[in-house]
């Protein structure tokens, strides 16, 4: 049974990231904030500005935005942890869903970020082994120590399971 390793510290993760002025003006600053992420073997996503932050035409709503990125990508990592930790202890998942919010803010220094990030995660069980509240919250804690995500950013990172887990 394939177990999670640790990654080598020093393990590099890429991506790239495209924009094209595509004949825009640019220093009126009225040109579109659309752009390409693309990562392993080519999958491409399209990505913008937050119409939050740059009203539309300029952002595309229908792109992931930044802000969007980083709390999903919180979400997941720990998502990932948590399944694999329960694997560990021999509970079986069927379904693990997060409504992940990110809240804008403004951190120590008084500068615009993403300040928490509160994951609500919702997770279905089967099989004969059930779960304790006790142990999915010791689940959720251990995935949340190990996550490189959460203990990446300076944002504080909540988790706020759903009650009435599918249990």
């Amino acid at each position: 049974m394939p177990q999670e390793q640790a990654v080598d510290p020093m393990t590099d993760y890429h991506a790239s990231i495209t924009w094209n002025r595509d004949g825009a003006k640019f220093i009126d600053n009225r040109y579109r904030r659309l752009h390409t992420w693309t990562f392993d073997e080519g999958l491409e996503v399209p990505a913008s500005s937050s119409p939050h932050s740059v009203p539309l035409p300029l952002s595309e709503a229908r792109a992931i935005d930044p802000e969007e990125a980083l709390v999903a990508a919180v979400s997941s990592c720990h998502m990932l942890w948590f399944l694999s930790i329960a694997a560990r202890r021999g509970f079986v998942i069927d379904r693990y869903s997060d409504s992940p919010v990110g809240t804008l803010g403004r951190n120590a220094k008084g500068q615009e970020a993403i300040t928490v990030i509160t994951l609500r995660p919702d997770v279905a069980f089967a099989g004969e082994k059930r779960p304790t509240s006790k142990d999915i919250a010791a689940i959720h804690h251990e995935a949340h120590e190990v996550c490189c995500l959460a203990n990446s950013v300076t944002a504080e990172v909540r988790c706020e399971p759903v009650t009435g887990q599918g249990q």
